[in-house]
């Protein structure tokens, strides 16, 4: 119904983000609102909450379609296959205020300049914006674009130039509150949700509306019992989401609430430095950063001097990060996209902690406030966890397929009751009553309360194991992972590197390598000073802080580091420039000490950090550090030894982290931060190689060696060398010995040939001659023809990722198939190659450290961190114990809680259908089950099953297959339709026997073995039945028969139902279950074979022939032995449902399994020793790699 609009009735929201929305314009009509209002009185409150669940309905029901410049309403849709709706109120914002105060007039030259979003956005002559709240983001009405735009951050398009100039001086007050009016406070504010709240949201739910509507059904028939058990039930069931849901809503209202009341500097640009609330904040403001350990209250740009800025809360690695200011650079370019280095060395951003701030030449340190509240960094990390990404999993669309075919069932089953009852002659009240009965015994209101203690038992058994989760959703998701994806530094292998050597080298080439582990000084020299400078520590409280690989190398040269103007001051270097000496203790050097004036920081994009220095009363110099591949490139070639490639190669195979370092002397005539980084890195003379181990963790080669064995994909993603990743996913067993590893090289377009991709086999011996390249790894030459034997793995860096990305997308799944090692990925890479696994229908886990992972642990279907950080919060799934033996039990548990997820649905719907069965069969005498006799099932008999049969571990195994993702996969439904029909059969059976019995119509006594006066009042002929206790209608002999074999046989169900191995403990293990379910039997055997007249009064049972209770018995017996015989020999047997599929051609429609079929029947793949280019049409065998195998079948799958 919201799908036929006109140009300017709908628009997209957030284009191309991952947020992306459709948004409708709709107006409100008074007559459709009096309708709606007139319904809602008369439905009972029914249709405001039908609207409450349906929110398109409300707005199709209440508005009609316009122009989203005329809309009072909008319709929002999003644009994943959830295709969610919500609806909001459009809102003026009246400027008019600020006439007064401020003269503020239509074409005051404040509003009339429309570079900016916000006074486009402001409608003239009546100073109103238009705006709208999703998500707690604010969307102005830009008047000049007609359409809906985000507010509370500059706009992209401005120039590094740009920004100097317009906010440098910082904003005039009338700027400062128009953007306060019109952008919203700066804030992050997560209020509390009043408990009050939470609790209708969770009532309001549709199915604890239905189990309202069974308890009120069950009170008028006087069946109190187990609506007060129902109602303990779901109150309790309500309790602990409330409970929950209240948990974390004040965790992350404490985590943000201190963001909120920060003072802080802002330059305005008439009245000067004015101490403000941070909630007073606007972009564009222009702080001043003094002091240190300050927290940052918005996303801001430096633009002058220097800081060193904690971001763990963000990344969850607590290494202090220098950032530089933003160079003002003449181009109109925009200031993001104006560098190749990363644009975010130059951002504060919000929530993180500048440890260090310090000024250049003006003494102070200016940034510009980039965004503010929810559009900051910290705030999107918020949002994110308030507006989760609903997870797309079967098994929950199932469940409702699963519901509405219960219901289909009991509307059969009220039609059945209607005519049998109507035909009777019963009264109105009585034929109604008994029809809404239908419903609530065919869809079991018991069964929310069954799936959550399985859950619940499932979390607290990870709990145990130090896994905590605050998704309990997603741990049913874990049991369908085939594919996880490791970090490696910190996750496959140890947090810390151990310094092993460096291999210094001159003109003649590499020198011997020196080892510290020797206890031999390093010889003072230019790589000596190099590592004393050449990284970004800071000091503070007198301790060094910094990067772990920073801290090793600078720890190794037994210097110590100081402030300049506390002792000394060095003339030329700014007052607080860091100072490095040797130790009184350190063998003779030549000199005092070096200064460290300026730093161009490490970043990931471009593998590399300079700093420039002066020798205490000597040369100024500058030293870099970085990828050897990387470094060298930037060196006077003749100064990079000719066995460079090789050199790298000994190491890098051998797992160690390797760093290149170079340096050059530098001719000084003025400042150093007016020098440009290109001329820095110029002309550099190679020094030689840093050696690092990183060893593996003792936990990582078994938990990945068992994954493996289980089928499981594992896939390593890394911002390491790819010859390191390589070594080590051979080392932890990702890679087997007989595997073969072909290298992926993809290289852009350049001016002389298009965009180009490479396959080569990496082999251990042989080397190639250098290349001004990031891979330096021995290449086979040639290739013997059984090359395609064995199976092979893909490696690949960031970079060729990126250039397949985007000029070879029909290669990319291809690669993806057999692609294990991705190397040099920065953060979003890491994110956009979960998203591609996914899109192939892969289930995929992420775990890592929590640095950089962020965005992967949240795009996939199961994160988990191994870091305890505030970015862990990001994570579904966090670990205590930093090692990745998390994974294989957070899979066992999620396989084993799929699995009692899908027999409690099983359970369920044959207790249900049982039920069912047993009293339709009774309506047809007019008769059915009595209150105590349906107590008895539903309290006795299924609660206690339904809370005990949860309780079973996992199994601690992992097999190479993985439980059913589906509820309505073939051997699920086919164990529940014979399991029905079994049971139809016997009620159906027992049904007609019983009436068939010599004794059923003589109403004789002796037909009872108990006494005779006990037998006169039992024994009654249904022909002219007594009236015995309150209940007394329902006793007759097929009451009796039917209850019995409807009771017993739950009993049944729950022993054939409840399964062991291969993905749980063994039902035996299982000791409460085993247990209840030999109490129950024992009690129900005791109930058939005792003749205690006062008991079978009370449960209005009749007194019958012990042959006919041995006949009863005789067929539950029966029942039993075939049930258990079809389940496992039929359900459960693996091969034979292979068997099926063969016999059928059945094959699965997940998007890698048809890939692996088509790759199979590919004779060109893996392409070896090839190059294609991007541009090239399908000119040969294996070299544009078309599939026909698959492309001719596309359209059919």
């Amino acid at each position: 119904m919201g799908d036929h609009f006109e140009k300017g009735q709908q628009a997209l929201l957030n284009e191309g983000e991952e947020n992306e929305m459709e948004i409708f314009g709709y107006r409100t009509q008074s007559c459709r609102k009096t309708l709606c209002l007139a319904g809602s009185i008369f439905s009972f409150g029914i249709l405001p909450l039908v609207f409450y669940w349906r929110p398109a309905w409300h707005v199709w029901a209440n508005c009609i379609p316009c122009s989203l410049q005329e809309a009072d309403v909008v319709l929002l849709r999003t644009t994943d296959e959830f295709q969610t709706y919500s609806w909001k109120k459009v809102v003026w914002i009246c400027l008019s205020a600020m006439n007064s105060a401020f003269g503020i007039i239509p074409d005051h030259p404040l509003i009339t300049d429309e570079d900016y979003i916000i006074n486009r956005a402001i409608r003239k002559p009546d100073l109103k914006v238009r705006c709208i709240k999703v998500q707690k983001i604010r969307y102005v009405w830009n008047n000049l674009e007609g359409q809906f735009q985000k507010i509370g951050s500059l706009e992209d398009w401005l120039s590094s130039a740009k920004i100097h100039v317009k906010f440098g001086s910082g904003l005039t007050t009338e700027e400062q509150e128009i953007r306060r009016l019109i952008c919203g406070p700066n804030t992050i504010d997560v209020e509390i949700t009043p408990i009050w709240k939470l609790l209708i949201k969770e009532v309001l739910n549709p199915f604890y509306i239905f189990q309202l509507f069974s308890v009120c059904l069950w009170f008028s028939e006087e069946y109190k019992e187990y609506a007060f058990a129902i109602i303990i039930m779901s109150i309790i069931s309500i309790a602990l989401t409330v409970y929950d849901l209240r948990e974390q809503s004040v965790k992350l209202h404490h985590l943000v609430e201190s963001h909120n009341s920060i003072t802080v500097s802002v330059c305005e640009k008439k009245a000067g430095v004015q101490e403000l609330e941070s909630r007073f904040l606007v972009p564009g403001d222009l702080l001043i950063l003094t002091g240190n350990k300050v927290q940052m209250p918005c996303d801001a740009i430096l633009i002058d001097g220097s800081c060193v800025v904690d971001e763990g809360m963000l990344t969850g690695e607590s290494i202090p990060v220098t950032k530089t200011p933003l160079p003002k650079m003449d181009s109109s370019v925009p200031w993001k996209t104006q560098s190749e280095a990363d644009y975010k060395r130059h951002v504060l951003f919000c929530g993180t902690e500048v440890i260090q701030a310090r000024g250049a030449c003006s003494g102070t340190v200016k940034a510009v406030v980039l965004q503010t509240g929810f559009n900051t960094a910290k705030g999107d990390l918020v949002r994110s966890i308030l507006y989760p990404k609903p997870m797309n999993f079967k098994l929950y669309r199932d469940a409702i397929r699963f519901l509405l075919c219960l219901v289909g069932t009991a509307t059969i089953g009220m039609i059945y009751t209607l005519c049998v009852y109507v035909l009777s002659g019963e009264t109105p009240e009585e034929v109604v009553k008994k029809a809404l009965d239908v419903i609530t015994i065919a869809v079991p209101p018991a069964l929310p309360a069954a799936l959550t203690t399985g859950i619940i038992y499932a979390q607290r058994r990870l709990k145990k194991r130090g896994i905590f989760c605050i998704s309990p959703q997603r741990i049913n998701v874990c049991g369908q992972l085939n594919l996880v994806c490791f970090d490696k530094t910190g996750t496959l292998t140890r947090d810390g590197l151990d310094l092993w050597g460096v291999v210094p080298c001159d003109r003649s080439g590499f020198q011997e390598v020196h080892n510290f582990a020797s206890g031999k000084a390093l010889p003072w020299g230019p790589l000596y000073a190099a590592m004393a400078s050449c990284h970004s520590l800071i000091l503070l409280d007198g301790t060094i802080h910094g990067d772990p690989l920073d801290l090793k190398m600078f720890e190794a040269t037994t210097w110590e580091m100081v402030v300049s103007g506390h002792d000394f001051h060095i003339k030329g270097a700014p007052a607080c420039a860091m100072v490095v000496k040797p130790c009184k203790t350190t063998s003779q050097v030549p000199v005092e000490g070096i200064a460290i004036l300026h730093q161009f920081p490490f970043s990931s994009a471009l593998q590399r950090m300079t700093v420039i220095v002066q020798e205490m009363g000597g040369d100024w110099l500058a030293f870099m550090k970085g990828a050897p591949e990387r470094v060298a490139s930037f060196c006077q070639p003749e100064t990079v030894p000719t066995s460079f490639v090789s050199e790298l190669q000994i190491y890098t195979t051998q797992g160690f982290r390797v760093i290149g370092l170079a340096y050059k002397k530098l001719e000084m005539d003025h400042h150093t931060t007016a020098l440009m980084r290109d001329q820095v890195e110029s002309d550099l003379i190679f020094l030689g190689l840093l050696i690092l181990e990183n060893r593996l963790k003792e936990e990582t080669k078994p938990a990945l060696e068992e994954l493996i064995s289980a089928r499981i994909r594992t896939v390593m993603i890394t911002g390491d060398n790819l010859q390191t990743a390589i070594t080590v996913a051979r080392k932890s067993g990702m890679v087997s010995e007989s595997q073969k590893v072909i290298l992926i090289e993809a290289n852009e377009t350049t001016e002389s040939s298009s965009a180009c991709i490479s396959w080569q086999l990496v082999e251990e011996k042989k080397h190639i001659a250098y290349r001004n390249q990031d891979n330096y790894i021995n290449i086979r030459e040639e290739v013997s023809d059984n090359s395609r034997e064995g199976s092979y793995h893909f490696a690949l860096s960031g970079k060729s990722f990126q250039v397949i990305s985007q000029h070879f997308g029909s290669l990319l799944p291809k690669i993806l198939i057999n692609g294990t090692i991705f190397a040099r990925m920065s953060p979003g890479q890491k994110s956009s190659l979960v998203e591609e696994f996914q899109k192939l229908d892969y289930f995929v886990g992420m775990c890592g450290d929590g640095a950089n992972d962020c965005g992967a642990l949240k795009m996939a279907h199961v994160g988990v961190s191994l870091s305890e950080q505030e970015a862990s919060v990001a994570s579904p799934f966090t670990s205590k114990t930093p090692n990745i033996q998390c994974v294989p039990h957070l899979i066992k548990e999620g396989r084993a809680a799929l699995v009692t997820s899908f027999c409690m649905f099983k359970y369920m719907a044959l207790y249900s259908m049982i039920q069912y069965v047993g009293v339709l069969l009774l309506y047809w005498e007019t008769n059915s089950l009595s209150n105590y006799q349906f107590l008895f099932q539903d309290l006795a008999i299924t609660t206690l099953i339904g809370v005990t049969m949860n309780l079973n571990g996992a199994y601690p195994k992992l097999v190479p297959f993985r439980p059913a993702g589906r509820l309505i996969s073939p051997p699920l439904l086919l164990s529940v339709i014979l399991n029905i029909l079994l049971s139809l059969a016997m009620h159906i059976v027992g049904f007609i026997l019983v009436q068939r019995q010599p004794w059923y119509s003589m109403g004789m006594h002796s037909t009872c073995t108990v006494q005779n006066e006990t037998t006169s009042k039992l024994t009654i002929s249904p022909t002219a039945p007594d009236k015995i206790g309150s209940n007394g209608v329902f006793t007759s002999f097929e009451n009796t028969t039917i209850w019995f074999l409807g009771t017993i046989n739950c009993i049944i169900v729950a022993l054939v139902f409840s399964k062991g191995k291969p993905f749980r403990q063994p039902t035996y293990t299982n000791y409460i279950f085993v247990l209840v379910l030999v109490i129950q039997l024992s009690v129900c055997l005791f109930i058939l074979f005792a003749d205690i007249p006062e008991l079978y009064r009370r449960l209005d049972l009749l007194c019958t022939p012990v042959l006919w209770r041995v006949y009863i018995v005789i067929m539950l017996g029966s029942n039993f032995i075939v049930s258990l015989v079809v389940e496992e020999v039929i359900i459960e047997n693996r091969a034979l449902w292979m068997i099926i599929k063969r016999c059928f051609g059945y094959q699965s429609k997940s998007q890698y399994r048809i890939w692996q079929r088509a790759l199979a029947n590919d004779p060109s793949w893996p392409p070896i020793n090839q190059t294609s280019y991007s541009d090239m049409p399908a000119c040969g065998r294996g070299v544009s790699y078309s599939n026909p195998v698959f492309e001719s079948n596309e359209e059919q799958l």
